[in-house]
C-alpha cells in the first residue's frame, strides 16, 4: 500500500508580497536620497571616503530596483511550465546584486591606492559629517524594517540588501571617523585608507549574498534545528510508526517538504489518507505556508518497511 499527497495550505503569517515589495521601495527611496547627500558632500569635500560611500550607495539603488523587479516575478503564483513557482529568482537578483557589489569593492580600491599615491587634503569636513551621520540615521532605520521583513517572510533577495546596508552601516561610521580625525589631527593618509576598509566592508558583504544565494540555487537543506522540529512533529503523531528520508528546501520564502512515512501494514487507504492530512497539518504549523509531500509506507509486524517501498539512504 502506497498513499502519495501534494498539498500547500495557506500560510497563517501575514503575506509576504507587500511586505516584500514596501522593503524593496524603501531601499531604493533611502539610497536615491543617500545618493543626492553624498554627491553634494563628495564635491564640498573632495572626501575618497565619501566617494566611496557616494559609488557604494548608487549600486544601492541600482541594486534595489533589480530586486524590485526580481521579486515581482518572483512572487508570481506556479504556472504551468513553472509547477514549483518562481522563487528562485530571489536569488537570481541576489547573485546580480553581488556582482555589482564586487564590482564597486574593486573600483574603490583602485581610487584609494590612487590617493595614497596622490595625497589631497579635505575640504568642509563639517558639512562631510553632517550627511554621514544622516545617512548613519537612515540606513539604521531601514536595516531595521528590514530584519522585520525578513523576520515576516524569510525572503532571500531582502535578506541580501539587508546584509550590504548592515555593511553600509559599519562604512558610514567609518567615513565619519576618517574626516573627523583628518580635519583635527591633519592625517590625509587617512582618508584613502578609510577607502580601502570601505572596500574591504563591501566585498565581505557580496561574498555574504552569494554565498546565501547558492543555499537557495543548490536546494540546501534547512537548518538541523528546523529539521529536528518537523520530524519531532510528525512523530507526535500517535499513529505513526517513524520516519525516514526527510529532505527540505526553499524556494524564495516557500518552504518545500518531503518525507517517508511509516504506518501499520493493515491499515485501510481511508485512514492512510486521514493520517497524512493530520500530519501535514502539523508539519504547516512548524512551516508555515510549506508545500508537504508524503509518501505513506506500511511497517510489518517484525518493524521492518516492504522492501519494495524502502527508499535508499
Amino acid at each position: 500500500m502506497s498513499v502519495q499527497r501534494m498539498t500547500k495550505a495557506p500560510a497563517p503569517r501575514p503575506a509576504p508580497g507587500p511586505l516584500m515589495r514596501s522593503a524593496a521601495w524603501a531601499s531604493i527611496g533611502v539610497a536615491s536620497g543617500l545618493v543626492v547627500l553624498k554627491a553634494a558632500a563628495w564635491q564640498w569635500t573632495g572626501s575618497v571616503a565619501i566617494l566611496a560611500s557616494l559609488v557604494d550607495s548608487a549600486l544601492d539603488a541600482l541594486a534595489a530596483g533589480v530586486n524590485l523587479a526580481a521579486i515581482h516575478f518572483a512572487l508570481a503564483p506556479a504556472d504551468r511550465e513553472h509547477r514549483f513557482g518562481h522563487g528562485k529568482l530571489e536569488a537570481v537578483a541576489a547573485l546580480a546584486q553581488a556582482t555589482l557589489i564586487a564590482g564597486s569593492a574593486v573600483a574603490l580600491s583602485v581610487s584609494a591606492v590612487h590617493r595614497m599615491l596622490h595625497p589631497q587634503p579635505v575640504q568642509a569636513t563639517g558639512a562631510g559629517l553632517l550627511v554621514m551621520g544622516i545617512a548613519t540615521v537612515a540606513t539604521w532605520a531601514l536595516v531595521r524594517y528590514q530584519q522585520g521583513v525578513i523576520r515576516a517572510t524569510g525572503s532571500v533577495a531582502i535578506r541580501a540588501d539587508s546584509l550590504h546596508y548592515t555593511g553600509d552601516l559599519l562604512m558610514n561610521v567609518a567615513v565619519a571617523i576618517s574626516l573627523a580625525l583628518t580635519a583635527w589631527l591633519g592625517w590625509h593618509a587617512l582618508d584613502p585608507a578609510c577607502g580601502i576598509v570601505v572596500a574591504g566592508i563591501v566585498a565581505r558583504g557580496a561574498w555574504q549574498i552569494v554565498r546565501d544565494a547558492f543555499d537557495v540555487l543548490l536546494d540546501r537543506e534547512l537548518p538541523d534545528e528546523r529539521r529536528a522540529a518537523i520530524e519531532a512533529a510528525v512523530l507526535a503523531h500517535k499513529e505513526v510508526l517513524g520516519v525516514h528520508d526527510l529532505r527540505t528546501r526553499m524556494s524564495g520564502v516557500q518552504p518545500f517538504v518531503q518525507f517517508e512515512l511509516e504506518l501499520d501494514g493493515a491499515r485501510t487507504l481511508t485512514d492512510a489518507h486521514r493520517i497524512c492530512d493530520e500530519v501535514e497539518a502539523d508539519v504547516r504549523a512548524q512551516m508555515p505556508g510549506a508545500e508537504v509531500l508524503v509518501h505513506a509506507v506500511p511497517r510489518l509486524g517484525d518493524g521492518n518497511e516492504l522492501g519494495a517501498l524502502q527508499a535508499p539512504k
